[in-house]
């Protein structure tokens, strides 16, 4: 059929597998993105560098001390956390009453800070990452080839995804999140401790974005920038999924992801405004988002 219409299969297939990975990580960073708002109101704009930070840390733990990606793909996601939990308690945390702009403006000058140290210390060149030897080769599928680790990458972040919404949307966890963050005087006098419950809530999200750093690392170069330009694009998925939806964000990502890989395929010059033009055209049609609510 492809080759009937002028096109190769392998390529296409090729361009669809890179559009499902990149929306796998659009995914879980949209999804990080969308608890640290949808349950705190803040605009998390230190997203991209904590993601960054997540493959850094990988990297230095195994060129520093020998210690391997699957170590790392627990430790970096906590050492992430723990450091979220840092900036929510000493900056983040006094401003949740306030406006949204705030937090914005706060989070980016953070991002500027955690980018800046980084690429002082390492420079801006890409650093080699290492996957693990049980991933390296691939499958044939009859179709195409699908690389090993690029398969598990995208299988691990749709798991992470469902079971991160199932925990707060099918869960008493989740209620009392939602509870913390709608009415937390009443949610206190319930005997929860909301300030701890918000803390960790963005320790989460945070380490999600984290999570997502060490997936990355063996797949991209690392690098202090690699979460900038990528964060752009994860903010225009949450605003097309709906600001705060989790589903939303698990769905656009994806979603947005493989278009993105077949406008590359069929119209390459388009391939790197077509999620900002769908946000444009979002934003006319149904500003709340596919998946968002309207006030």
């Amino acid at each position: 059929m492809f080759e009937a219409l002028g096109f190769s299969a392998p390529a296409f297939f090729g361009q669809l597998l890179l559009g499902i990975i990149n929306g796998a990580f659009y995914a879980l960073l949209s999804l990080g993105l969308s608890i640290i708002f949808g349950l705190l109101n803040i605009v998390n704009f230190t997203h991209g560098a904590l993601y960054m930070i997540g493959a850094m840390v990988a990297w230095m733990l195994a060129t520093y001390f020998g210690i391997g990606y699957w170590p790392a793909l627990l430790i970096a996601p906590i050492f992430v956390c723990l450091f979220g939990i840092f900036l929510e308690r000493v900056f983040i945390r006094h401003l949740y009453q306030l406006d949204h702009l705030y937090g914005l403006l706060l989070t980016f000058g953070l991002a500027m800070i955690i980018e800046g140290a980084f690429r002082n210390v390492y420079g801006v060149s890409g650093l080699s990452y290492s996957m693990p030897e049980m991933f390296q080769g691939s499958v044939n599928l009859g179709f195409m080839f699908l690389p090993l680790y690029r398969g598990w990458v995208v299988a691990v972040s749709i798991v992470v995804c469902l079971a991160t919404w199932f925990v707060i949307e099918r869960t008493s966890l989740g209620s009392n999140l939602r509870a913390a963050t709608e009415n937390p005087k009443l949610t206190e006098a319930f005997g929860i401790n909301v300030p701890r419950l918000l803390t960790l809530t963005y320790g989460f999200g945070v380490g999600l974005a984290g999570f997502a750093g060490v997936l990355a690392a063996p797949i991209y170069s690392v690098s202090p920038t690699m979460g900038a330009n990528l964060l752009i694009v994860v903010f225009a998925v949450v605003v097309i999924g709906g600001m705060g939806s989790i589903l939303g964000s698990i769905v656009t990502g994806f979603a947005l992801g493989i278009i993105e890989g077949l406008t590359k395929f069929f119209y390459p010059e388009a391939a790197n405004i077509a999620v900002f033009l769908i946000m444009a055209i979002m934003l006319l049609i149904k500003p709340a988002g596919l998946f968002g609510r309207t006030s």
